[in-house]
């Protein structure tokens, strides 16, 4: 556990910010498929895709019965499953953490079985681990759920190009999440993959080989947003943020206008970062209501700005945040509240109703989730406050905690 309080409540300061979790995964299962990508620069240095490459690394084509943990890492539980499915690789047993074995993988599982892989559930049916055994593939269409998580599709993506026709991915249901489909359709074309949108789904092209280029990797959009929140927070600040670009590939770009309209943090973008700072004179709204569907992985950042300014909020679209490592709206309800919010959730939204004052510092549980510890740490500019398991937060950001003692913030544990 560690308290947090800052002194000043201003922060200034030059941060570089590790290359999105998000990109980097894509990039790795992409450079085993297609070995032209001789580098990725600026990848991400969080425990998830560390995970993923070591999974990649030590799982080779004469291996047999290979056990694999990837611990709480979902994105690397679903890449890995559709790229050891349709690889020669004698047998593969993927597991991971207690939490990991309650998130649901058959959407996924059914689609891959559908194409001709053979997966079996170890224990519970639908929920990893899974005994995979790899195999060459020559169907090449498929219909998959598109309303549970977009990793589930990005992932018969990345090994689509592989397959001898390509693969055409018919959605069955309302797509959520599309900017990581984007993401990881404009990945694919950058490196000479042909992508095609269809009416309900996604068409990708066979492709053998491209050609021979190093790829770079933008910082993470998700790990900036913590940063926004305490641009906010802060009696005043002058924070410049590396690497960032204005044609950003991650949909949690999206921070850049939400922060600006509603908050009144200014975005000035150079060459290759970002500068934020106040916009003088702004009034905050007395009430806000966004659709994440689209941006998800940011809702714990906007609900905590908002509770810590006290605006009403309705943020809906969230129904995919009750499958992460934890039900983030459950937990939020409940961290939220020990700062004096009501709030009310159901299966897709989240509402602060109304608001009172703390009579104490609040300890702030992290439910093994590294977005619940970073989420809620700018509020130490406004109050001290406890968070507990702050090791959570090597999953994405492993510096995060040395990056706020850069700008004054005091930790003690």
């Amino acid at each position: 556990m560690i308290q947090l309080s800052h002194s000043t409540a201003k922060i200034k300061g030059k941060i570089n910010i590790s290359g999105s979790k998000s990109e980097s995964n894509r990039w790795l299962i992409l450079q085993k498929l297609f070995p032209e990508i001789t580098e990725i620069k600026n990848i991400s240095n969080s425990e998830d895709t560390k995970l993923l490459a070591e999974g990649l690394h030590n799982c080779q084509p004469s291996t047999n019965n290979f056990l694999l943990n990837i611990g709480h890492a979902g994105t690397a539980m679903r890449f890995l499953t559709a790229y050891f499915a349709t690889t020669d690789y004698s047998k593969v047993i993927l597991t991971g953490s207690k939490r990991m074995q309650e998130r649901p993988i058959y959407p996924l599982v059914n689609a891959l079985r559908d194409l001709g892989c053979v997966i079996n559930y170890v224990e519970k049916e639908g929920f990893p681990p899974l005994q995979i055994f790899g195999k060459s593939i020559t169907k090449d269409e498929v219909n998959i759920p598109a309303n549970v998580s977009s990793q589930y599709i990005t992932a018969l993506m990345l090994i689509a190009a592989k397959l001898p026709k390509g693969l055409k991915i018919n959605f069955t249901t309302e797509l959520t999440s599309q900017p990581y489909i984007e993401m990881t359709k404009n990945q694919l074309q950058s490196i000479g993959i042909m992508v095609n949108w269809l009416e309900n789904g996604i068409q990708i092209y066979p492709k053998k080989c491209v050609d021979k280029q190093s790829v770079t990797v933008e910082s993470d959009w998700s790990s900036a947003s913590y940063w926004y929140s305490m641009a906010v927070l802060s009696r005043c600040t002058e924070m410049e943020l590396n690497f960032f670009k204005k044609d950003s590939w991650q949909g949690d770009a999206e921070l850049v206008n939400i922060y600006e309209k509603f908050f009144g943090v200014k975005t000035i973008f150079q060459s290759d970062s970002i500068i934020l700072s106040k916009i003088d004179g702004f009034v905050f709204p007395d009430c806000i209501e966004l659709d994440l569907n689209k941006t998800p992985d940011i809702a714990q950042t906007i609900a905590v700005t908002c509770a810590a300014l006290k605006i009403k909020t309705k943020l809906t679209g969230l129904h995919t945040l009750k499958i992460k490592e934890t039900d983030r709206l459950a937990a939020l309800q409940t961290e939220l509240e020990k700062l004096g919010a009501t709030v009310q959730i159901s299966n897709d939204d989240l509402e602060l109703i109304s608001f009172s004052e703390i009579t104490s510092m609040p300890t702030i549980a992290t439910y093994q989730d590294h977005r619940m510890a970073m989420s809620f740490a700018p509020l130490a500019l406004k109050f001290p406050l406890q968070i507990e398991d702050d090791k959570v937060v090597k999953k994405s950001y492993p510096n995060f905690w040395q990056d706020l003692e850069k700008v004054g913030f005091t930790i003690r544990r």
